[in-house]
């Protein structure tokens, strides 16, 4: 597939799911490294088995987004079921001071809310799991919304993102993840 179908089928995923203008630049590139075999690189919509999500992915962007610093955010909007979202938002990720570096986001401080991982319930359909990059400015190095001990649940990546200016979202991409069969 080409970038721009790529992100044809993010923009249609995206402005489905979230209250947010999504124009994207780029495509941000996430793989979950695996403890066995080559990681996991995400192609929009893919669909990833909740066990090869374990470890917190990495993360890179085609497309010329400039150095740096952005913010990387991930959210689940099907919590707790795709079927009756009470709890979106579902924030899975939230962090920032991330640069550019020959196409792969490097950053060297803690995220403001560290990965978990997705596990959708048994009985719900698969969830999306949508990440978005933003540009950074100076507001979010100074935001108090959002720590270490601040819910996950009922996170609005929206007014999250209009609170502390970071604009619209540079670039993203999302998977699917359905509960463990049994």
């Amino acid at each position: 597939m080409h970038l721009a179908h790529f992100v044809s089928l993010l923009f249609i995923a995206v402005a489905a799911a979230l209250d947010i203008v999504f124009k994207p630049t780029a495509l941000l590139e996430v793989s979950f490294p695996q403890t066995c075999g080559p990681p996991i690189a995400l192609h929009a919509g893919i669909h990833v088995e909740v066990n090869d999500t374990v470890r917190p992915p990495s993360f890179g962007v085609l497309g010329d987004v400039g150095p740096g610093p952005f913010v990387v955010a991930m959210v689940d909007p099907d919590a707790p079921t795709s079927q009756n979202p009470t709890l979106s938002e579902l924030r899975h990720f939230l962090g920032g001071n991330f640069y550019n570096h020959r196409d792969h986001l490097v950053n060297a401080t803690p995220a403001v809310s560290e990965f978990v991982q997705p596990a959708p319930p048994a009985g719900s359909d698969a969830h999306r799991y949508i990440f978005l990059l933003f540009k950074q400015l100076s507001a979010f190095a100074h935001q108090q919304l959002i720590n270490a001990s601040t819910s996950v649940l009922s996170f609005n990546i929206s007014q999250f993102a209009s609170a502390v200016e970071l604009g619209d979202p540079l670039a993203g991409t999302f998977m699917y993840v359905a509960p463990d069969s049994v």
